[in-house]
């Protein structure tokens, strides 16, 4: 049988004295691309964030390739992340190719010793054939030398996948993606992110505001208001009586949201 590549069991997080969830469990398979949905201040990005380990919890458990998220060790670099905004200076000198490479991570990296130090040309030459080959499948090759204070929305986003996919990754866990990219941007990138999980066989788990977009290409929907109202497959999660459970009256199905 097969086990789930990630696993939440009663997880509740305080924000100071403020509610943020209460007791969330779910599990999310390999091989699927899960969308967390609801409103603002639903508390999805708490949850992505305390998945991460990113923030402390006040109780649950959460296990990452069956292993307790504070014990992954050497399997952490096997998961990948985006973050809703990349807050960074505009005026850093890194360029593309240079934000791409720190996605690698040598086998080696931890081992000081001699075969370590024989290995070093050999690594360099494997970093960059994966750089390059990220960079050719994100296609931002032609960006490579330029500075990432220079770039849009979306080709910053692609440059992010590209640094997800220097390595190899079992579960890539992106925070609201598409937040300051157009509607066509958030339609290639929709397009690029499913090719590519098709050929590295990625797990995906997404925050998402465009409920649309997330029906037509994800399989599995977490509806998210503090706790979880409901998970399915997208035409039974977001149905009209559980988008109104989740977001309440007034709620209307949108298309990209800013």
């Amino acid at each position: 049988m097969t086990s789930p590549i990630l696993k939440v069991e009663g997880l509740t997080v305080y924000q100071g004295s403020y509610l943020a969830i209460r007791d969330v469990s779910f599990e999310i398979m390999p091989g699927t691309d899960t969308a967390i949905v609801g409103p603002n201040g639903a508390g999805k990005s708490t949850l992505v964030k305390a998945v991460l380990d990113l923030i402390p919890r006040s109780s649950g458990r959460i296990e990452i390739f069956g292993r307790p998220i504070a014990r992954l060790g050497s399997l952490r670099h096997l998961l990948g992340y985006m973050a809703q905004n990349l807050i960074f200076d505009r005026s850093f000198p890194i360029s593309v190719k240079e934000l791409v490479g720190l996605g690698w991570v040598s086998q080696d990296q931890n081992q000081h010793n001699y075969f370590f130090l024989s290995r070093l040309g050999t690594q360099n030459r494997e970093k960059s054939i994966a750089v390059t080959e990220a960079l050719r499948r994100t296609d931002t090759y032609h960006l490579q030398n330029q500075a990432i204070g220079t770039l849009s929305g979306g080709q910053l986003k692609r440059v992010l996948l590209a640094y997800c996919l220097v390595m190899p990754r079992k579960l890539l866990i992106l925070d609201e993606a598409f937040a300051g990219v157009d509607m066509q941007g958030a339609a290639d990138f929709y397009a690029l992110l499913h090719e590519l999980k098709q050929q590295e066989g990625w797990t995906v788990l997404q925050v998402s505001h465009d409920i649309d977009m997330v029906s037509r290409h994800c399989d599995r929907v977490l509806c998210l208001n503090q706790t979880v109202v409901c998970t399915g497959q997208p035409e039974v999660a977001l149905s009209p009586q559980n988008l109104l459970a989740t977001y309440g009256p007034g709620f209307s199905r949108y298309q990209h949201h800013h």
